[in-house]
């Protein structure tokens, strides 16, 4: 059974050389080293201009990662989200989704869309999402699903 969510989790966007280090070593060993994928490809060109927000303990262990982008100044889209084994089905991924939320609206959005691994679709739709339409595979495997809500 996962570790129930606490109040003491605190969700902060990465700002130091060595957060942004365990934020996005978090982000590979959820999202790409299960897979073989090298360390590196959990990055991309929109990195730089998205807002990163991670979810950490009170020791500084970051549990779960997230990245938010507009694609144009109505429609933000969630990337590389993920949460550690361990706190998966606490209400972690949950309070990283609302955060995210929060800042699109603040900025306008009307509509969040992401790219959801085929495992992660029931908890997409638990917090509003829906499916818009089957999309593609990454590494040959993983079905993906884009997905949306709107927020206002």
């Amino acid at each position: 059974m996962p570790p129930q969510i606490k109040s003491n989790l605190k969700i902060t966007s990465p700002l130091s050389k060595d957060e942004f280090q365990k934020y996005y070593q978090t982000r590979w060993e959820i999202l790409r080293q299960p897979w073989g994928q090298i360390q590196g490809t959990e990055r991309d060109d929109s990195d730089i201009p998205s807002i990163h927000r991670m979810l950490v303990t009170e020791s500084k262990q970051v549990i779960a990662v997230a990245r938010l982008h507009f694609n144009s100044p109505e429609q933000a889209q969630i990337r590389y989200m993920g949460v550690t084994k361990k706190f998966r089905g606490t209400g972690a991924g949950t309070k990283l989704i609302k955060d995210l939320e929060i800042i699109a609206a603040k900025n306008n959005a009307k509509q969040i869309i992401l790219q959801a691994r085929e495992n992660a679709v029931q908890f997409y739709q638990s917090n509003g999402f829906t499916i818009v339409e089957k999309t593609h595979l990454l590494f040959g495997t993983i079905q993906h699903f884009l997905m949306q809500k709107k927020i206002r």
